[in-house]
């Protein structure tokens, strides 16, 4: 797999660090200990595009939102960690 990172441009994917889905929502109400389990322990396992974190720890050390189709390993798209924050779906 080659990730296109932002900085060093298309990279191996062995420079890079799967920390596991980028948009979980953290539950609002502390009192609902369910949801925290649900949110701490149980992760989607989707097939198509998915919204991943990657840290490239084999170059620029930057965290990266990398849209990747789970079926063919695609990719899809990647964003600096940083922006996609601001862009995050709701």
């Amino acid at each position: 797999m080659r990730i296109p990172c932002p900085y060093c441009g298309e990279r191996s994917g062995e420079e890079f660090v799967a920390s596991g889905a980028a948009d979980p929502q953290r539950p609002t109400d502390p009192g609902d200990l369910a949801a925290f389990v649900d949110y701490v322990y149980l992760r989607d396992n989707p097939a198509g595009p998915h919204r991943e974190l990657f840290y490239h720890a084999g170059g620029c050390h930057s965290w990266l939102v990398v849209t990747r189709d789970t079926r063919s390993h695609a990719i899809l798209g990647v964003t600096a960690a940083r922006d996609a924050k601001r862009e995050r779906p709701r």
